[in-house]
């Protein structure tokens, strides 16, 4: 809803860009309460707390990917590498037949846990060197851009799913 008011706001005349504007500040404030809330929530619960701190361990995974995953993705830990990127919606599916040979896709699995994975891996790939040095290395190899986001999305889940299921945190040795 911000970002459809923040857009309208360009092209509304004046008098209504005040009314959009105190929209969206109430529209921040509620935000801010949800966001207070949630905080509360994890600081009140060991277990969400321990969780939480182990998943913020790892560069690049910060308090939104973090409570997405807590919410989104109970099965973080207790699962193993191949089927937690399938529940993700980050696993290949290969189409093929035969002989012919299609490309492979990714889909399916849980929309929010996706997202938010592929802001993470992007942000990894600038401030994590394990992440970073795996990406930079299936760019070289020749495959496209966008294919080394989605597979550094898939290694940091399984890195991710590692540091719960050891409850350790990350260490660069890790990657």
């Amino acid at each position: 809803m911000m970002t459809a008011e923040s857009q309208r706001k360009g092209s509304a005349p004046p008098r209504v860009r005040k009314s959009i504007e105190r929209s969206l500040k109430a529209l921040e404030r509620e935000l801010d309460s949800l966001d207070g809330d949630l905080d509360g929530a994890v600081r009140n619960s060991p277990a969400w707390r321990e969780k939480d701190g182990l998943l913020a361990s790892v560069p690049g995974v910060g308090p939104v990917i973090a409570r997405t995953l807590m919410a989104e993705l109970p099965e973080l830990g207790s699962l193993d590498r191949r089927a937690i990127a399938s529940l993700a919606g980050l696993a290949p599916w290969t189409r093929q037949s035969g002989r012919w040979r299609g490309k492979s896709f990714i889909g399916g699995g849980r929309a929010a846990v996706r997202t938010v994975l592929y802001m993470g891996a992007l942000v990894a790939t600038r401030h994590n060197p394990a992440l970073k040095a795996f990406r930079d290395r299936l760019v070289a190899a020749g495959k496209p851009r966008i294919v080394a986001v989605i597979a550094t999305a898939r290694k940091l889940l399984t890195i991710l799913n590692a540091i719960i299921r050891d409850k350790t945190p990350w260490q660069l040795q890790n990657a």
